[in-house]
């Protein structure tokens, strides 16, 4: 009888053992999968604005819009990216959408894109509203546009290379150009 005991004890010990080696390997895991490869969000950097082809005729404005981005993706892992898009907008009215096809960037690396698309005509406000004059140094520059792009990344980065989680980026920019050639007089994001 005292053999039996001492070996249900001996039984009793060693799942007791166990279970607290398995509860310590779960918040191992937990600690690792949120502090030490926790998913961040790609950075987005914007590089350069153009206006190739830039006409103002009768109050309307025809123009071909370039911008160059560096997408970093700062994770320990691959990051695809999908349902993407840049926007341009000007006095609150969209003026063209171009949609970023699906790509993948490995982890830690930077990619760079240059997005390039034609802008259907559009008039100029009769108002003073979206056209201002600029005022630098000794002279002054003729009326400007003001008009805003719009990125959005949106994608999957995969964790621990079983695990995904959604991540998502914006960045928005004010480029102000000048209204009677398209020279870009500057942008700011």
């Amino acid at each position: 009888m005292d053999q039996s005991r001492r070996s249900s004890h001996t039984n009793l010990a060693s799942c007791v053992v166990a279970t607290i080696f398995l509860i310590s390997i779960g918040i191992v895991t937990v600690f690792v999968f949120f502090f030490l490869f926790k998913p961040k969000d790609p950075k987005i950097a914007v590089n350069a604005v153009k206006f190739p082809a830039f006409s103002v005729s009768n109050g309307t404005v025809d123009f071909t819009f370039s911008q160059s981005v560096a997408l970093k993706n700062p994770n320990r892992d691959a990051f695809t990216h999908y349902d993407s898009s840049l926007r341009l907008v000007y006095s609150g009215v969209q003026l063209g959408v171009l949609f970023i096809p699906a790509g993948h960037i490995d982890a830690g690396r930077t990619q760079f894109m240059t997005a390039t698309f034609d802008v259907e005509k559009f008039p100029l406000p009769a108002t003073p509203d979206g056209v201002t004059a600029l005022s630098e140094g000794v002279g002054s520059v003729g009326p400007t546009l003001e008009i805003e792009s719009k990125i959005k990344l949106v994608g999957r980065v995969r964790v621990l290379h079983f695990l995904t989680h959604r991540v998502e980026s914006r960045v928005s920019c004010s480029v102000v150009i000048e209204a009677s050639n398209g020279s870009v007089l500057g942008f700011h994001c």
